[in-house]
């Protein structure tokens, strides 16, 4: 082994741990392991940057273009509106949320089809009575089922296109994809309808919780020369609220759980209420009772001007592993927290000492800007407004679905390439006025585009060191290996990669080491490049390997346990149709 072969495995390891077991930002591992190659000599400077010019990436870029034109005009939500309806049943509803979404995330990010679903389906359940952590995660997973039946559907069949373009010269059609992408949708979607609604917990998510546990948190103290000393709880009227009730009484330092009515004040006392908004201007009228560390004076403002938020933190927040207090969170973002979620429970105790994590669900009061403010920022994977949203300019809605069946019509007939389709109705949003230049540069997720450009330099390098072939040697080893076993092993390697880094690098360091198997096997590399498309989209075990899992964590009220149970029977599922189709469309 030469020494450029095992510092290039020794870079890639490196780039797998930190993505794994760290909280550095994936675009910021990715370019210093591209700086290594580049300052080692393993790589020219011409050779690392290539990624930057691919056409898969600049795809992609135009493809964030088209979709926040999608978003902006509300063509989603107005095809969603008429998708839903008014089901009678669960089974119904399932159906309902699985087909649209899997059909939409086909043509279109799968993040913003999402994004888009949750507030709707929240709205939707709730009046429907319907439980949303049954639907929201069945979303998510139709969602990614979805992308994997055009070559559009998702960024990593771009970015494989885009290497098999710059290695081989080869390009994939638009609907080349189908004849996998369809069977995994349709049996996914099928295994989904039958068993989410046994299989997902009857759990609500944070806008629910609060709605029917009333997790607004309010806390007074009763004041020393009040007329509530001595008295009970009963007898001051504390067990007659209209909109909220008595959860907890701190009382030196000590907290008191389920007091009963009997129980009498004394100075000092810590209340601490769960209720609505309203709650805190009943407490206000109660004499004797005063703001504790003024939580009521923030609450002090009129219904009908409150901006309930919802927020899921990214891997971006400032104040990760912060407390609240800690994190200055109120000054940095003008929002006060009401509540936090974590796996679909609310965290106890004082707002202030919770420590922030990724995923967690904020439910906050703010000005009616903030949405528009952070919808951009990378501190908060979803921000939703759940009162008082600006509506989208539906007006526009059909020049941007116009423009997105042009962009298919013309990748599909041959008459534009991917990229030439996607430059052009990328255009034709901003001409359209379907959303304005300014926003479009914030939809484009830069980070994103540098993770997977960045991430060429390192299967380039695994290929000109050598390193993929001593892998696929390596391999070759397993005795009885054939081109079957083979592509099991390759989707198997793709899927936990995924599941540990982000899908769109997982495809690229595992194609030159498909490449290199197929070449070992004197195969066509085909099977094994298709089987990694659908690999790297396969991850339905954890909310972490793909985002659109994360994004439904909190409004669905999940927890770790509810992607394994579902999950995992989906990923073993989606591998055994993917694994005994692709031979059958293209042979070994």
């Amino acid at each position: 082994m030469t020494w450029q072969a095992l510092f290039s495995l020794l870079t890639v390891i490196s780039v797998l741990g930190a993505m794994a077991f760290t909280r550095i930002a994936a675009d910021v591992i990715v370019m210093t392991a591209l700086t290594a190659l580049v300052v080692s000599g393993i790589l020219a400077p011409g050779e690392a940057l290539a990624g930057f010019a691919n056409p898969g990436v600049m795809t992609i870029a135009c493809l964030y273009v088209v979709a926040a034109g999608l978003k902006e005009t509300g063509a989603i939500q107005w095809l969603a509106q008429r998708v839903l309806g008014q089901p009678r049943s669960l089974k119904l509803a399932l159906l309902r949320v699985l087909l649209p979404s899997s059909t939409l995330s086909a043509f279109m990010n799968n993040t913003t089809v999402v994004a888009m679903f949750i507030p709707a389906i929240q709205d939707w359940a709730n009046r429907l009575k319907l439980p949303p952590s049954k639907l929201l995660l069945p979303l998510s997973y139709a969602a990614i089922l979805g992308g994997t039946c055009t070559l559009i559907g998702t960024s990593t069949n771009l970015v494989v296109d885009g290497l098999l373009q710059s290695e081989r010269g080869v390009n994939l059609g638009m609907f080349e994809l189908a004849w996998v992408g369809i069977p995994i949708s349709l049996i996914g979607g099928t295994f989904l309808y039958l068993f989410a609604g046994r299989l997902l917990p009857n759990r609500q998510g944070a806008l629910e919780q609060l709605e029917q546990a009333r997790e607004y948190a309010v806390e007074v103290v009763v004041s020393a020369n009040g007329p509530l000393v001595g008295m009970t709880i009963a007898d001051a009227g504390l067990r007659n609220l209209v909109h909220g009730y008595l959860a907890d009484i701190e009382r030196h330092s000590r907290l008191q759980t389920a007091v009963p009515p009997d129980t009498e004040l004394q100075a000092g006392d810590i209340l601490i209420f769960i209720g609505a908004p309203e709650c805190a201007r009943e407490l206000r009228h109660i004499d004797g009772l005063r703001p504790a560390n003024g939580d009521v004076h923030k609450l002090d403002i009129a219904h009908h001007r409150r901006c309930l938020v919802e927020a899921v933190i990214g891997p971006d927040f400032t104040g990760l592993y912060q407390t609240v207090r800690q994190s200055r969170f109120r000054s940095r973002y003008q929002a006060v927290i009401l509540s936090i979620s974590r796996q679909g429970r609310r965290i106890p105790g004082k707002l202030g000492a919770i420590e922030l994590e990724v995923g967690d669900t904020l439910l906050m009061e703010t000005a009616q800007d903030f949405v528009d403010q952070y919808r951009y920022r990378k501190d908060f994977l979803l921000v939703s407004a759940l009162s008082d949203s600006t509506p989208p300019n539906f007006s526009k809605t059909p020049w941007a679905l116009s423009i997105l069946g042009g962009l298919v019509a013309a990748s599909a007939s041959g008459l534009l390439s991917i990229l030439e389709a996607a430059l052009v109705a990328a255009g034709m949003m901003l001409v359209t006025r379907c959303l304005p230049a300014s926003k479009a540069r914030r939809y484009i997720d830069l980070s994103v585009l540098v993770v997977i450009a960045a991430s060429f330099a390192l299967g380039a390098a695994m290929t000109n060191t050598g390193a993929a072939d001593m892998i696929a040697d390596t391999i070759m080893l397993i005795d009885g290996l054939s081109p079957w076993l083979a592509l099991a092993l390759i989707y198997l390697m793709t899927v936990v990669f995924t599941e540990l880094i982000t899908n769109n690098a997982a495809a690229v360091l595992m194609f030159p080491i498909a490449m290199a198997i197929a070449n070992r096997l004197g195969v066509d590399y085909m099977p094994f490049i298709i089987v990694i498309m659908v690999a790297a989209s396969a991850s339905f075990m954890t909310p972490l390997g793909y985002q659109t899992n994360l994004m439904v964590m909190g409004p669905g009220g999940y927890r770790f346990t509810d992607y394994l149970r579902l999950g995992a029977p989906l990923s073993i599922i989606v591998g055994a149709v993917a694994i005994t189709t692709v031979p059958f469309i293209w042979p070994f």
